[in-house]
């Protein structure tokens, strides 16, 4: 998707996005991710007030604004998508998020002591100078929350069918934990919440199925086409085994491994 066409599928998506959801579970979140888990993974990381987060490709930064709400912690979300930050922007109101246009990496300059990478690690082909960045971001003890789509990587066949397959790049779990030591990232926690992020795969099909029209009105009827098609190879995916999503918290040791 191009940067300049986020905005309209935000809009475009926003009902068939509210009722693919349980009550309350609908943040303003673009992945699979319920509220509850965004809750659970944050008190994970430790997030709490006075906590500096920052919250990389955040998107309108749903999640990062109900932690910010609820949990009282300094907040930084980033994004390359300006339109999307103004949507982040306009819907913070009073919340004391602050929010920056940067393309990822190199992360922006400061320590932060919790780190942010929700379901969107499979946008990224280099991973270890990602997780580079990140270590170097984080204070010594930071955490780094993030989200895992694990597998080995596509095939040529898998790729063709696949829409926007350039932003998908999967990772096989012990290469993403033995990255994260590289860099100096203890993993401390993991779940595997692929049988979860399915249900809500299937249930946004059905939600966009039924919304398709009106969606395929203010985006066109290509990309509604390619939406589905997305989804429904995900929700294949998850429930054959060939992907797992996995969710982790990882900490900062005090020295890095050395390579």
């Amino acid at each position: 998707m191009k940067q300049d066409e986020r905005e309209p599928f935000v809009r475009a998506l926003q009902r068939a996005r509210v009722a693919a959801y349980a009550p309350g579970e609908f943040v303003d979140q673009e992945g699979f991710m319920r509220a509850g888990e965004i809750r659970a993974l944050a008190a994970r990381a430790g997030i709490a007030p006075g906590v500096s987060v920052l919250d990389l490709c955040c998107g309108v930064a749903g999640p990062g604004r109900i932690i910010t709400q609820e949990l009282g912690c300094t907040y930084l979300g980033v994004d390359s998508s300006s339109r999307a930050l103004e949507i982040a922007r306009e819907r913070a109101g009073d919340l004391s998020c602050r929010f920056e246009v940067s393309r990822i990496p190199p992360i922006p300059p400061g320590r932060f002591d919790v780190v942010l990478l929700f379901e969107t690690m499979l946008a990224f082909p280099d991973k270890e100078t990602l997780l580079q960045e990140i270590s170097r971001a984080l204070t010594a003890g930071g955490r780094f929350a993030f989200t895992l789509e694990e597998g080995l990587p596509l095939t040529d066949e898998e790729r063709e069918r696949m829409p926007d397959a350039d932003t998908v790049w999967l990772t096989p779990l012990q290469e993403m934990v033995s990255c994260l030591e590289r860099v100096g990232l203890v993993v401390r926690w993991q779940d595997d919440c692929s049988q979860s992020h399915r249900a809500v795969a299937d249930s946004l099909i059905n939600a966009f199925a039924a919304d398709a029209v009106d969606i395929a009105a203010q985006i066109g009827g290509r990309p509604t086409e390619e939406l589905l098609a997305a989804h429904r190879l995900w929700s294949d995916w998850l429930r054959e085994g060939r992907v797992r999503k996995i969710a982790f918290v990882a900490e900062k040791a005090e020295t890095p491994r050395k390579t």
